[in-house]
């Protein structure tokens, strides 16, 4: 991604709030379906660690990895990311 969007990106995403939390019961197939429906709806998305201090940084990636979005960036208890819509098939 280009360095103006990126920007651009990350300059929207101060004026959001988290729109989900994860929590003590850390990575379940329940949240990642949840967070897959809110980049579905509404791509760009800042989530909020609750605890997990050691495991952040790490688990920020791999949550970009499995949900297939962009990780824009990553600052203290919360991340940000960026899921482009999905075409449908013609």
């Amino acid at each position: 991604m280009s360095n103006p969007t990126m920007k651009e990106l990350k300059s929207r995403a101060q004026k959001l709030k988290p729109a989900i939390h994860l929590g003590k019961a850390g990575v379940t197939p329940e949240f990642l379906a949840a967070f897959g429906e809110v980049l579905d709806r509404i791509h760009l998305v800042k989530l909020r660690f609750e605890g997990m201090k050691d495991e952040r940084k790490t688990l920020s990636k791999e949550l970009a990895a499995t949900t297939a979005s962009l990780l824009v960036q990553q600052v203290g208890h919360t991340a940000v990311y960026f899921r482009n819509q999905t075409s449908g098939p013609d």
